[in-house]
């Protein structure tokens, strides 16, 4: 046999514990790959591992913080000596700084009266946090015969979008924190592509829509299965797949 046709894909998402990483998870695990569910709470994590195992897939949790850099260093050490090598990266893991509240209820995020440590603290998780992560794990995916990553990002990270007056994100509220750290991880996400293209490492940047999470208070009107397809249709392309692309379900997105 060759080393392709034996060669078992290994996934792993952040913040896989619930909702659309959860979901995620799921999908690649039901394909036959190894899920390592990335989680800030080993409990969590396991439970979600355990879950899937139930299911008849094989998944494994990872504690992993993103905003921890000795946490993320240890779980790409963690899966060096167990796995060897990692196939697929999911950057999921994400937080509004709102809490758990409706978009429309975000008064927080309001740019001339926002707070700047829950700006940082955002930025922390959702930008510096994917450099954290995806810089750990790069010597792992290198090692893949078809390395790809997925950033987890939204709608509302389109400047082309947000910007339309008349346009689909009129009525919301204006956000200084959410919507441009999405908008910053967009910019991170080609220059990565850029950068690993003449590697074969395929990087993209996914929206999966207005999916019913804590994240908005389940007010969302997709369900994390739904929210997760184009995670999973990103992370499985071929070599003939794109790079430094921002895709929604329904097909490529502005910027």
């Amino acid at each position: 046999m060759s080393n392709q046709t034996t060669h078992q894909k290994i996934a792993l998402v952040t913040g896989a514990n619930k909702g659309i990483g959860r979901a995620a998870a799921e999908q690649l695990a039901a394909m036959g790959m190894m899920v390592l569910i990335g989680a800030r709470d080993p409990q969590r994590g396991e439970e979600a591992a355990a879950a899937l195992r139930a299911a008849g897939t094989d998944a494994h949790a990872i504690t992993l913080d993103v905003t921890d850099q000795v946490s993320v260093r240890a779980a790409a050490k963690q899966i060096e000596a167990s796995f060897g090598y990692l196939d697929i990266l999911i950057n999921n893991a994400g937080i509004t700084g709102s809490g758990q509240v409706s978009p429309a209820d975000a008064t927080d995020q309001i740019p001339s009266t926002v707070d700047l440590d829950m700006v940082r603290a955002v930025f922390e998780t959702n930008v510096f946090g994917v450099i954290t992560v995806t810089n750990a794990m790069l010597p792992l995916l290198r090692r893949s015969p078809a390395p790809r990553i997925v950033n987890v990002s939204s709608h509302a990270a389109s400047l082309t979008l947000t910007s339309d007056p008349d346009g689909p994100f009129t009525a919301l509220l204006p956000s200084a924190a959410y919507n441009p750290s999405k908008s910053a991880l967009s910019a991170l996400t080609v220059q990565y592509a850029n950068e690993l293209r003449k590697d074969g490492v395929l990087v993209n940047a996914v929206a999966p829509g207005y999916v019913d999470t804590d994240s908005n208070n389940h007010t969302g009107h997709l369900t994390p299965a739904q929210g997760a397809a184009v995670l999973v249709r990103l992370a499985t392309v071929g070599a003939d797949g794109p790079t430094a692309g921002f895709f929604s379900e329904d097909g490529p997105l502005p910027w």
